[in-house]
């Protein structure tokens, strides 16, 4: 049986996550990443924003998740081949750990990426057959001085 302890009796410790995701286009949409040829503008510059500003309204969006004031935040949206890739980390000296956080962030930068450019993966059904969103994943967690879980 795991005992769960309530948030107020934790120690405040340095807490940090990193989650990693990747979303899967087409290669001419990629190229067009690349070139700065998306008509919405750069879906980049546009994740990366939208990854922050997820992280920030985390206890908002998933129900049982404490408001959790971040202390350092990142992310991070690369394209290369038949992928935009994106790695999103969260830190905060707390009570509780910012693992949402980083994926929401992650998950957030994909999803605008997607939609910056869903004009370019439309099929004529209207559906995206060459889009995969995901895996996003916790890849890293750690609390207190340093030591990772």
């Amino acid at each position: 049986m795991v005992v769960q302890r309530r948030i107020h009796e934790k120690p405040v410790v340095l807490r940090r996550a990193e989650a990693v995701g990747d979303l899967s286009l087409g290669a001419a949409t990629v190229a067009a990443i690349r070139r700065g040829k998306v008509t919405k503008g750069d879906p980049i510059a546009a994740a990366e924003i939208a990854g922050l500003l997820a992280m920030k309204q985390t206890a908002a969006i998933i129900p049982h998740c404490h408001a959790v004031a971040l202390t350092g935040s990142r992310v991070e949206v690369r394209a290369a081949g038949r992928r935009v890739s994106v790695t999103a980390e969260a830190e905060t000296l707390g009570r509780t750990g910012v693992e949402m956080e980083a994926l929401l962030g992650a998950t957030v930068a994909l999803l605008t990426v997607w939609d910056m450019v869903k004009y370019l993966e439309k099929d004529e059904r209207g559906l995206y057959p060459n889009v995969r969103l995901g895996p996003v994943r916790l890849r890293r967690k750690s609390k207190g001085s340093g030591g990772r879980r």
